[in-house]
């Protein structure tokens, strides 16, 4: 996994499409929703780290945008 698409494909193959029209809001739901296939012991370690890692950057990247922007 490397990108946003990757996890959203990734996602995918357990029947979950998450899109709620506010780009910082969809990937929160992305990050909760993996947090929960974590849990339930669903997907590997390494797949939730990385794609965990993904998330929290483009999501750290876009409220840096916002403040820029205000």
């Amino acid at each position: 996994m490397k990108s946003i698409y990757d996890i959203q494909q990734f996602l995918k193959k357990f029947g979950t499409i998450i899109y709620v029209g506010d780009r910082i809001a969809t990937l929160e739901l992305m990050e909760e929703e993996l947090k929960d296939l974590y849990q339930s012991q669903l997907i590997e370690t390494k797949d939730f780290q990385t794609a965990i890692l993904i998330l929290r950057h483009e999501i750290r990247m876009l409220k840096e945008k916002e403040t820029k922007h205000s």
